[in-house]
C-alpha cells in the first residue's frame, strides 16, 4: 500500500542503506513503503521462532502476527516513520524488520521517547544486516525527523541485541534502566531492561556532521 505520510522521505530512509564492508554477503535495504503484512509474509515466522523469541514473554501466531503487522503499517501512515521490512537488496528477500517507533512506556520514559528495534528471522545474523539498517535508520531520525534522542532497550543479559546497540553507537545508561511494565508477573526473570541512548549532538559529533538545527 502507498503510505500517506511524508513520501519523499520515507523513500529517501528506504534506499540509503549501502553496506560499508564490500566483503560481506549481499546488502540490506529497510523498506518502509512496504511493511510487513498479511500479503507480505517472512518466510521464516519470526514472532513464533523460539530462538528470536528467547526474551519474549510470548509467542505470535499467524492471526496475532499478522495484526502486529498491521499495527506497524497504520503507525507508519500516521507517525512517518516505524518498524519497517528489511530486505537483501537485490534479491528482495524479506529478512525481518527494522525501525523506529514510540517506545510507548510512560512514565517509565518520558512521552514521545523514539527507540530504534529490530527483529531478524535467525538465519540471517550474524552478516551484519541490523548493524547496517540501524545506522541508517539513526540517520533517518535524526537528519530528517531532527529527533533530540534515540534510545533503545533490552532484557538485561540479551546481549546480542546490546551488541547491536553498542555497534550502532548508542551507550548505556545505567542509572536508566527498568522493569519492563509490560512483562507479566509470570515472567520475572525477563523484567529487568537495560537502557541504551544517543543524542543529536552525541551522533552527529562522532559522525563529523555540523549541527543545522
Amino acid at each position: 500500500s502507498t503510505l500517506k505520510a511524508r513520501p519523499a522521505k520515507l523513500h529517501h530512509a528506504a534506499t540509503n542503506v549501502d553496506r560499508e564492508d564490500n566483503h560481506a554477503p549481499g546488502s540490506v535495504v529497510s523498506v518502509m513503503k512496504r511493511v510487513l503484512t498479511a500479503t507480505q509474509r517472512l518466510d521464516n515466522p519470526i514472532n513464533s521462532d523460539e530462538a528470536v523469541m528467547q526474551f519474549f514473554p510470548f509467542r505470535r501466531g499467524r492471526t496475532e502476527s499478522d495484526a502486529m503487522m498491521d499495527r506497524l503499517r497504520d503507525s507508519i501512515a500516521q507517525n512517518g516513520f516505524g518498524l519497517a521490512a528489511a530486505e537483501i537488496r537485490g534479491s528482495g528477500a524479506t529478512i525481518g524488520f527494522v525501525g523506529l517507533q514510540q517506545a510507548g512506556l510512560e512514565p517509565v520514559l518520558p512521552a514521545g521517547t523514539v527507540e530504534i528495534g529490530w527483529r531478524l528471522a535467525p538465519e540471517h545474523w550474524g552478516n551484519g544486516y541490523v548493524t547496517e539498517a540501524a545506522k541508517a535508520w539513526l540517520t533517518f531520525g535524526f537528519e530528517e525527523l531532527g529527533l533530540p534522542e534515540i534510545v533503545s532497550f533490552a532484557v538485561w543479559n540479551n546481549r546480542r541485541s546490546t551488541a547491536v546497540m553498542e555497534r550502532i553507537g548508542l551507550d548505556r545508561d545505567p542509572d536508566s534502566d527498568f522493569d519492563h511494565p509490560k512483562v507479566p508477573d509470570t515472567h520475572p526473570e525477563l523484567k529487568p531492561h537495560v537502557l541504551y541512548r544517543l543524542s543529536r549532538s552525541d551522533w552527529q559529533g562522532r559522525a563529523g556532521r555540523p549541527d543545522t538545527a
